[in-house]
């Protein structure tokens, strides 16, 4: 087998494996990938790169976001990193220039996978941003999630090893994402975070869009306290103001508990909200 990077004729006539309910029409993918090519038009694409195909869909086929899924309000395609690979092991990683522990993954080999990826996304990255799960990326979150479900679609590199080549990174325009300061074998458990995340805020997906509005982080404080049926339970009852029938009462305790338990776990947020706060 040659060492080369194998071409779009013998990519374009690969089966591909993609997850929906979607309408079918000719792609390029990568050979052994997809069982069948579909696409819904005007639906929010996710496209992820990964070592490991066969995570995906995952937890995201379950629950809401698997059920947007079959009703096509979003799309995934996962592309095998594998299949990019150099000589007859399909290689997809080298050691370190100038040295150093484990191994990175090559840029050649990268770059024909976006390559791939890329084929009917949005060039601008502003309205298909290209994402590479990094610990040393900017923190996720709630606005970022926000900004991702306005985009047409995201594709995000699950990393692999002690990294990827940054030329690679820097010709693409890709943007470094962490889920938080700890580190994972690999970014296949980030990539579904971030796509749930992202995926409960498009159209259509949550049955009630007011509980979008009211979770935490989404006014910057941490959610207030919940409780149900029953009234009472091991000696424990549910506060009377949220019997009271009175919503303004009932809305200023939500917002006084949101802010103590702000101020209290998350130091961080609430010095961000009142920066000026002489508690802080």
């Amino acid at each position: 087998m040659s060492d080369e990077i194998p071409d779009d004729a013998s990519l374009a006539k690969a089966p591909s494996r993609s997850h929906g309910r979607l309408s079918a029409r000719p792609v390029l993918r990568p050979r052994d990938l997809f069982d069948d090519a579909r696409a819904v038009r005007g639906a929010w694409a996710a496209r992820v790169i990964t070592l490991f195909p066969q995570a995906f869909p995952g937890v995201l086929e379950q629950s809401l976001t698997g059920k947007a899924m079959d009703l096509g309000l979003w799309r995934l395609e996962s592309y095998d990193l594998r299949q990019f690979g150099i000589g007859k092991h399909r290689n997809v990683d080298d050691t370190p220039a100038g040295g150093g522990a484990g191994m990175v993954l090559r840029a050649d080999v990268v770059d024909a996978a976006f390559n791939a990826a890329s084929v009917g996304a949005n060039p601008d990255r502003a309205r298909w941003p290209v994402v590479y799960l990094s610990p040393r990326g900017k923190p996720f979150d709630q606005a970022m999630a926000r900004r991702f479900a306005a985009c047409e679609g995201l594709t995000l590199l699950c990393g692999r090893f002690e990294g990827v080549d940054q030329r690679v990174l820097d010709h693409h325009a890709v943007e470094e994402v962490s889920l938080g300061d700890f580190v994972l074998t690999g970014g296949e458990i980030a990539a579904q975070a971030i796509l749930d995340a992202t995926v409960r805020l498009l159209p259509g997906v949550l049955g009630n869009a007011e509980s979008i509005e009211e979770e935490s982080h989404s006014n910057g404080l941490l959610e207030h306290p919940h409780y149900t049926r029953p009234p009472e339970w091991e000696g424990r009852e549910i506060p009377p103001v949220l019997l009271s029938g009175d919503h303004g009462k009932i809305a200023k305790w939500r917002r006084t508990q949101a802010e103590a338990l702000t101020a209290e776990r998350r130091p961080d947020l609430w010095a961000r909200l009142y920066p000026n706060d002489d508690d802080m």
